[in-house]
């Protein structure tokens, strides 16, 4: 049975340095006693004619360099063995992964190695990547689909409906229609948002804004929904201009104050915003009930959403606070979320 390549290239290899310095020493031996006869004849030593090896000499010398020969070659083997296992199994995970088997994984074997193991390391560590962005790629597509299906079978219902006679043409259809309509610009404006996060391309467009002023504006568009839900908005605002992406800061707080509407029980929300060294720190706090510890830690990842009765009827696409995350880091910054000393949720945005 013929060895595999790197495997008939090592024991070549190691066979010949045996060879090689079995020789070398032979030869080197009879080099040196020819020149030391040569340079010190009164040393007593044969002359250099009879230093010719006798057959029983040729003989010992070729059972040493096939002694020699036999050892690097058992080495060899030993060390190709080592060398191979991990390669190997790198190398048929890959062609797994190839056919689709994400979940293939390669076995390190000897971890004496350092450099197979790093390479049996890194391998796993990529196919563990790609097997949880297959998964993602699932589930977003799904969640995506489920998040389209509603509005779409509604606006299909309704202008079915419309063009059969069965609803009267009035405001009400109409703006009904309209939100609809709203929602799905959002949704597909949340995704792009994501998209372009995801591949490093959310750029910002920086520019000095008061912030204070822009804050209240905001409060005033979302002062009439949130008093519908009996949440009171306080605010609490430096009066400074910050050099940020203003378009997306009011994004953030958007996203932010239209979730304390949809999940927070009526009472206060609180808006703050301070300058410390240059960071812009944004807090929007509620009342309660707060997240879950489940839910908590993956809050701002998308599609996120509590499995109670309240927030399955309170809509939304699950996507508004990956957004804020995506639009605090492109600034540089971060997003968190703790609980409050009276039980409610607070967000907090650093935008640096």
């Amino acid at each position: 049975m013929r060895e595999p390549g790197l495997s008939r290239q090592i024991l070549w290899s190691m066979g010949a340095v045996g060879v090689g310095m079995a020789l070398v020493v032979m030869v080197s031996l009879y080099a040196f006693y020819t020149l030391w006869i040569m340079f010190y004849p009164e040393s007593g030593l044969p002359p250099p004619e009879n230093l010719i090896p006798t057959w029983p000499e040729w003989v010992f010398m070729g059972l040493l360099v096939l002694a020699a020969m036999a050892v690097a070659v058992v080495a060899a083997r030993r060390l190709s063995r080592r060398l191979l296992t991990p390669l190997n199994s790198v190398a048929d995970s890959v062609r797994r992964v190839a056919r689709g088997e994400l979940h293939a994984r390669a076995v390190a074997g000897d971890r004496s190695l350092g450099e197979t193991a790093a390479l049996v390391d890194d391998f796993n560590s990529m196919a563990e990547r790609l097997e949880r962005t297959a998964h993602e790629l699932v589930t977003w597509n799904a969640a995506i689909a489920h998040e389209l299906r509603t509005p779409v079978t509604i606006l299909r219902g309704r202008l079915q409906g419309l063009a059969e006679g069965v609803f009267a043409p009035d405001e009400a259809q109409f703006r009904s229609l309209l939100g609809q309509v709203e929602g799905l610009s959002r949704l597909i404006d949340d995704l792009r948002t994501l998209s372009l996060a995801d591949g490093g391309h959310l750029t910002m467009r920086l520019a000095s804004a008061p912030i204070a002023d822009e804050i209240r504006e905001l409060a005033e568009l979302m002062g009439p929904g949130l008093r519908q839900a009996g949440l009171a908005l306080e605010l609490r605002l430096d009066d400074v201009d910050v050099v940020c992406d203003i378009t997306r800061v009011r994004q953030v707080l958007l996203a932010l104050l239209d979730n304390a509407r949809r999940y927070a029980v009526p009472g206060r929300v609180l808006v703050e915003a301070r300058v410390d060294n240059g960071a812009l720190h944004l807090a929007v706090e509620d009342d309660g009930p707060g997240l879950k510890d489940d839910l908590a830690a993956h809050v701002f990842e998308a599609f996120q959403r509590g499995n109670d009765s309240r927030a399955r009827a309170s809509g939304g696409s699950g996507l508004g606070l990956a957004v804020v995350r995506a639009i605090a880091q492109a600034h540089g910054g971060r997003a968190s979320y703790q609980r409050g000393d009276g039980g409610g949720s607070v967000f907090r945005i650093v935008l640096r």
